[in-house]
């Protein structure tokens, strides 16, 4: 697959995710600032922008689109990078910690 489909397909399954507090996609929303991909390693980085820099809910929002594109064939390894958020390095850790 293209890396332009993959990153399409990405952005089609996280988009089933709703914001916690306004009930519409945080696709919509514009909360996805950006994927990358390694396709020969098939790991997705996705760049998560929450509304504003307390946001309750971005650590719930960053391990849904973490866990749901993980689901995607075409990925095998989702990293998700929390910005512009006043704990962003924790939620980083706390989401793409490896068990």
């Amino acid at each position: 697959m293209a890396e332009q489909e993959t990153k399409q397909t990405i952005m089609d399954k996280v988009a089933r995710i709703p914001d916690p507090h306004m009930g519409i996609s945080i696709v919509d929303m514009g909360l996805i600032q950006d994927i990358d991909l390694d396709e020969e390693n098939k790991k997705a980085v996705i760049t998560v922008k929450p509304t504003n820099p307390g946001c309750m809910s971005v650590a719930n929002i960053a391990m849904a689109v973490k866990i749901e594109t993980e689901k995607l064939d075409e990925i095998n390894e989702a990293e998700v990078n929390v910005i512009d958020h006043m704990m962003a390095e924790e939620i980083n850790k706390m989401v793409n910690k490896k068990e």
